[in-house]
């Protein structure tokens, strides 16, 4: 079992993916430690409550280091941390550069006081937590010390591309997303299953010229054949709505 103090700020949607264990698993196994707003009907985690989860966590990130070879052409799938995301690959850094595109080798960042792994990778970087996990050798997010020196993944995604896009409404809106935020189906607000959470993105309707930008904040669509999950909002300002499913061109920003 694997025990985790619920810190301030703590969403669920954050505590499942950091743990990679579901909600239902934590609602079975720490009554004590979840409450429900009587205003609105939403759940919480107690602050100050300690969960306990089953090992699976570690145990999915041994398997995925177990991986992790030293050469820079070779991958390492991390194990899907929760039903919503899927296995990834990443490039694992070995202590070299990685040759490549420029402006995708890693960096290095020095941990200050205060700051947690998992709002290094969401909020800061923008990168996988897996990711940054693996690359640095970590199973226990809480072991990050002050003056630790991390090596930050630089992902690499097409900066251009054609995707499918679908789009997602009322019934997720007022839901937390997978960046630990609560969805609003009229903001500008996307889902992808991999780029990272914080990307910034532009997308066009080629057909109507409708141009919009947005920001990754949840993961999916998982319904094959789609790559991104707008929200209603950014579906009525490039007119796919009424067609619900339909292409757009995609730029990274």
């Amino acid at each position: 079992m694997i025990n985790y103090h619920v810190q301030k700020g703590d969403t669920i949607a954050r505590v499942t993916r950091q743990l990679h264990t579901t909600w239902k698993n934590i609602r079975k196994n720490n009554p004590e430690a979840i409450g429900r707003s009587t205003r609105n009907g939403n759940w919480f985690l107690r602050e100050g409550a300690t969960l306990q989860v089953d090992g699976s966590f570690a145990a999915s990130l041994d398997q995925a280091q177990q991986k992790t070879v030293a050469s820079e052409n070779d991958v390492v799938h991390v194990s899907p941390g929760s039903v919503k995301q899927r296995p990834l690959t990443v490039r694992q850094q070995t202590g070299q550069a990685q040759t490549g595109s420029p402006g995708h080798e890693p960096i290095e960042h020095t941990v200050q006081p205060g700051e947690t792994l998992w709002e290094l990778a969401v909020k800061r970087y923008h990168v996988h937590l897996q990711d940054l996990m693996a690359v640095n050798n970590i199973t226990d997010p809480r072991s990050l010390q002050i003056g630790q020196v991390l090596k930050i993944p630089r992902p690499e995604h097409p900066r251009e591309e054609q995707v499918v896009a679908s789009w997602y409404g009322r019934d997720f809106d007022g839901k937390p997303m997978a960046n630990g935020e609560i969805y609003n189906m009229y903001g500008n607000t996307i889902a992808h299953k991999e780029i990272p959470l914080g990307t910034r993105v532009e997308l066009q309707n080629t057909e109507t010229g409708e141009k919009v930008q947005a920001v990754v904040t949840d993961r999916g669509p998982y319904v094959e054949g789609r790559d991104v999950d707008l929200s209603y909002g950014l579906a009525q300002k490039l007119s796919l709505v009424d067609q619900g499913v339909g292409k757009l061109v995609m730029r990274i920003l």
